[in-house]
């Protein structure tokens, strides 16, 4: 396993772990103090990785809005660069951009960079659930820095008042970005359809290739804060108008990459896609068993290596870096899907898909900095952490920030069912494969022998494969998992026949799905934005040694009990990791295919736009 994993695999709470370790005695600043503080941060770790990491616990702090966080990541990491950027005289700040020097340069910049970050986060996670802690932390932090935080004049030659003035050009930015920041990022929508009530079997559907808010009697975000609605409200609707950081503006649609339409129930050119794409969510749920007997190698010799856009891999022969063939690594598919439906679904600690790229990419640059490979692009002179730091988290983040708006003008735009709407809407009409056949319905769910069928008198008989449905016949079912047990530390749903109007997607029972639509997947966006960008950035292709690993060990899982066996998730390239990302959303029931696959490509677009723009503001 790479180093830079198995510090993952500790807990899923490492990275918070990585976080209190800047946690001091709050400081009472004066003269004195001063002059006699000592910093108490990890020395090996440049001012910039100390501030993402700061950002990465405010989100786990918060409501888990992608959009917001990606925002935030983005506004901090360039209110950073430009108090770098400074002290460069090649370099190009973003939304300040001066000339400055100092006798002691580094000394100058961390302050300016430091002062800049905490206003813009200071600001922005003011109003999280968790204020409290999240400011806590930045003050903490500020504390650890010796820097004192009583200084807010943005007047001046300091350091610290540049830096203040950097956060508030940030800041008075952001209020007219596009985002409502100032109206708790509000947006005018209205859903055509009723809510979906999870508890009560079927749905009803104005129209079924819209999106469907959900209802529930107790809601609870991914990260488990609870939320005092009961019925879903859309996030982000209109964040496809959101000033990016490299993409052109939306256009009256909201759009600023148009991925083109997803497949439609009852369109002529794309009924038979949809229904298709139906039952493979059906078919990845009930592959969700853990004591099927069946396995699968998840080495990145079969695994990886697909064309973008595609689902078929071809595999990487041998591992460029070591010239030794990737060895196999079978597991359980029941407990790989589960696996990576949980892993990739908010990230290991709650830090939403965008902090979840940071943390893998602060894992990469902690490998390459061991191994003396701190060089942008892979190629060049040698820089300090600091310089390789505050440049990566600006390509980086503001790719992430560019994927939000492109993924979100999209959703915004075409308002898609999520599968579970479509599932349970189609089952509760019937089956489309056999007019002359029961429970017939022209928009009904494709029959498939052993995953999706019609409740007969033969098959509910005792001892038949539907003998817990006979008081159903007539109902469609599908061989699916069977949703959230009572007690999910040691009880497995399992997969077994549901009625279609019961199925549920692999998540809790409090979540369930997310709330907004499904086309595009922003998990395959932000996934394969980075992807690239951490390729470009690096140089190569392929994670530090070829090979990067996250292993989940026995009674890991959170939504139910399991994997049976320890399981190490394997990856050879950026690509590989993004491409299991969307995937994943398939085993957990939130996107059907179209919805990864135009994700990955249009992540592609955004993460290839966003590095070749950022590249503008480096030193030569």
């Amino acid at each position: 396993m790479s180093r830079w994993l198995r510090v993952i695999a500790a807990a899923t709470g490492a990275l918070v772990v990585i976080v209190a370790t800047i946690a001091v005695t709050r400081v009472v600043w004066d003269d004195e103090t001063t002059s006699s503080c000592e910093r108490s941060i990890d020395p090996g770790r440049s001012v910039a990785r100390h501030w993402n990491e700061a950002v990465l616990a405010a989100i786990r702090s918060d409501f888990p809005a992608p959009t917001i966080h990606a925002r935030n990541l983005f506004h901090s990491s360039a209110a950073m660069w430009d108090a770098w950027a400074a002290y460069d005289p090649a370099a190009t700040g973003v939304f300040v951009d001066e000339r400055r020097t100092d006798d002691d340069v580094t000394a100058a910049r961390e302050e300016a960079m430091s002062f800049a970050a905490y206003r813009v986060l200071l600001k922005r996670y003011l109003q999280s659930p968790r204020a409290e802690l999240a400011v806590t932390q930045l003050d903490d932090l500020m504390d650890a820095l010796c820097y004192d935080r009583g200084i807010v004049t943005v007047e001046g030659d300091s350091p610290a008042a540049f830096g203040n003035r950097i956060g508030a050009t940030v800041l008075s930015f952001g209020l007219g970005d596009g985002s409502n920041e100032a109206g708790g990022y509000a947006a005018e929508y209205e859903p055509v359809n009723p809510p979906l009530v999870v508890d009560r079997p079927g749905t009803e559907m104005v129209d079924p290739n819209r999106w469907q808010p959900l209802e529930l009697d107790g809601m609870v975000a991914q990260n488990g804060l609870p939320l005092d609605e009961t019925v879903q409200t859309f996030v982000g609707p209109e964040w496809g108008y959101v000033t990016s950081f490299a993409l052109p503006p939306a256009e009256v649609t909201g759009l600023t990459v148009d991925p083109g339409p997803p497949p439609l129930l009852g369109d002529p050119g794309s009924d038979d896609e949809f229904k298709r794409a139906v039952n493979e969510v059906i078919r990845y749920s009930a592959a969700l068993d853990p004591g099927s007997g069946e396995t699968v190698d998840i080495s990145p010799r079969v695994q990886g290596n697909r064309a973008l856009g595609t689902y078929e891999p071809i595999g990487h022969a041998i591992n460029p870096v070591t010239g030794v063939p990737y060895e196999s690594n079978v597991v359980a598919v029941g407990d790989y899907g589960r696996v990576i439906a949980e892993f990739w679904a908010d990230g290991p600690a709650s830090e939403t898909p965008p902090g979840h790229w940071n943390s893998i990419a602060n894992f990469v640059i902690d490998d390459l900095a061991q191994n003396g490979q701190l060089r942008i692009t892979g190629v060049g002179p040698e820089v300090d952490r600091l310089e390789y730091d505050v440049t990566m988290y600006l390509a980086l983040n503001g790719a992430l920030h560019d994927a939000a708006i492109a993924a979100w003008g999209a959703k915004g735009h075409y308002d898609y069912v999520r599968p579970i709407s479509m599932i349970r809407y189609m089952g509760g009409l019937g089956q489309s494969s056999d007019p002359s056949g029961p429970s017939y319905h022209p928009d009904g769910l494709l029959l498939e022998n052993g995953l999706v069928e019609v409740v007969t008198a033969e098959s509910s008989a005792a001892g038949e494969r539907h003998d817990d449905l006979a008081d159903h016949i007539g109902a469609v079912a599908v061989r699916a998992w069977q949703g959230e047990p009572d007690d999910p530390d040691q009880e497995v749903g399992g997969v077994g026949w549901i009625r279609a109007i019961e199925w549920a997607p692999y998540q809790r029972s409090t979540f369930v799905t997310p709330a907004f639509a499904g086309y595009v997947s922003g998990h395959s966006t932000f996934s394969r934005a980075a992807a690239v960008v951490l390729e470009e950035f690096t140089g190569s292709p392929y994670f530090p040694g070829g090979l990067g690993e996250w292993r989940v060990d026995a009674e890991h899982l959170e939504f139910e009990a399991g994997p049976t066996e320890p399981i190490t998730l394997q990856w050879a390239t950026y690509t590989d990791a993004s491409d299991q990302a969307g995937v994943s959303r398939l085993y957990g029931g939130i996107h059907v295919r179209a919805d990864d696959v135009a994700g990955r490509v249009l992540g592609a677009q955004v993460g290839a736009d966003a590095w070749e723009h950022a590249r503008q503001y480096f030193p030569d």
